[in-house]
C-alpha cells in the first residue's frame, strides 16, 4: 500500500502561510500539517513526530517545508531541524521563507537565458537583504563577478566578506549607492543588474539605467509602485526596454512558481535532501 505524502509546514509566523499551503497541495501533498508560531525550542518534538512514525523505507513520503516572513528565524528552524537527523532517520526539507530561495533561483535563471554568467559582471541592488544575498550566491556559483550594493558600503562589505568565506573562489565587491553618482559608478561595466529591494522603493532611476551602455539584462523583483528599476513593468518577461532585456516581479513569478512546485515534488523522491538556494537553483535549471 502506497503511503500518503505528508508535508509538515513549519512557520515562525503566528499564522502559517496560506500561499505556501496552497502551493503544497497543488504540488501533490496528500496531507498538510501546518504549524505557526514555531520557535527553535519546539522543532525537535515536531520533527521527531515526523521521523519516528514511519519506518526508514517509508520516510521519503514525509517531508518538511520551512517558510514564514522572517528569513533569519526560518534559517534557525532549519538549523535546529538538521540537528534532529541521525542515521536513516531523517526527512527531506525545503527552506523557502518569503520565497527567498525560489525567487532568487528564478531571477538568476532568467538572467542566464540572455547572458553567459560565467565571467559576467553583475550588480545586486539591495544585495544585503535575504533575497539579494541569495541572488548574489547563485550568480557567484554561476561564475559571475558580483557587486553587492547597499546605501552603506560597510554593510555591503560585511556581506561580501561572509559570502567570500562560503564561496572562496568567487569574486565579491561592495558598492555604495547612497546617491546618483555612486549608483552610476557601481553600474560601470555591468551586464546584469538585479533589484532585490523592499516593496515600493525605486533603486535604479531611468536616466542612470539608460546611460549604462554595458547593461544587457535588468531583473526587478518588486511589483509595488514605484518599481525597483524604473522603466521595467512588473509583467515584463524578456521584454526589450531600450536595448536591455527586462524582467519584472510578475514576469519572474511564473518561473518561481514552477520551481517552487518542482522542489516540493522532489522532496518526496528521497528522505535525505535539504533544499536551500543552491539546490533549488539546480532544480530550476535541470527541469527546463
Amino acid at each position: 500500500m502506497t503511503k500518503s505524502r505528508i508535508l509538515l509546514q513549519l512557520d515562525p509566523d503566528p499564522q502559517p502561510s496560506v500561499f505556501d499551503a496552497v502551493v503544497a497541495v497543488d504540488a501533490g501533498a496528500d496531507q498538510l500539517l501546518r504549524h505557526g508560531g514555531v520557535s527553535p525550542e519546539q522543532v525537535e518534538g515536531l520533527v521527531h513526530g515526523a521521523m519516528f512514525t514511519r519506518g526508514p523505507a517509508d520516510l521519503k513520503n514525509t517531508a518538511l517545508f520551512i517558510g514564514g516572513s522572517d528569513v533569519a528565524a526560518a534559517e534557525e528552524l532549519l538549523s535546529q531541524t538538521r540537528k534532529c537527523f541521525f542515521g536513516p532517520f531523517q526527512v527531506s526539507v525545503l527552506l523557502d521563507p518569503s520565497g527567498a530561495n525560489t525567487t532568487a533561483a528564478a531571477a538568476v535563471l532568467c538572467a542566464a537565458d540572455h547572458v553567459d554568467l560565467d565571467g559576467a559582471e553583475a550588480l545586486v541592488l539591495a544585495g544585503t537583504g535575504p533575497v539579494g544575498q541569495r541572488v548574489a550566491r547563485l550568480l557567484a556559483h554561476a561564475g559571475a563577478s558580483v557587486r553587492i550594493a547597499s546605501r552603506r558600503e560597510d554593510r555591503a562589505a560585511e556581506v561580501c566578506d561572509r559570502l567570500a568565506k562560503q564561496i572562496p573562489a568567487a569574486s565579491f565587491r561592495p558598492c555604495a549607492t547612497a546617491d546618483s553618482e555612486q549608483l552610476a559608478v557601481s553600474l560601470l561595466g555591468v551586464q546584469v543588474v538585479v533589484a532585490a529591494g523592499a516593496a515600493g522603493i525605486e533603486l535604479l532611476p531611468s536616466p542612470i539605467r539608460e546611460n549604462s551602455p554595458d547593461l544587457k539584462v535588468a531583473v526587478d523583483l518588486n511589483a509595488v509602485p514605484p518599481v525597483g528599476i524604473a522603466g521595467v513593468e512588473p509583467t515584463d518577461a524578456g521584454v526589450d526596454r531600450g536595448g536591455v532585456t527586462a524582467y519584472g516581479a510578475i514576469g519572474v513569478g511564473g518561473r518561481k512558481m514552477k520551481i517552487h512546485k518542482a522542489a516540493l515534488r522532489q522532496l518526496f523522491e528521497a528522505n535525505d535532501q535539504v533544499l536551500d538556494a543552491e539546490e533549488v537553483f539546480a532544480i530550476g535549471r535541470d527541469f527546463e
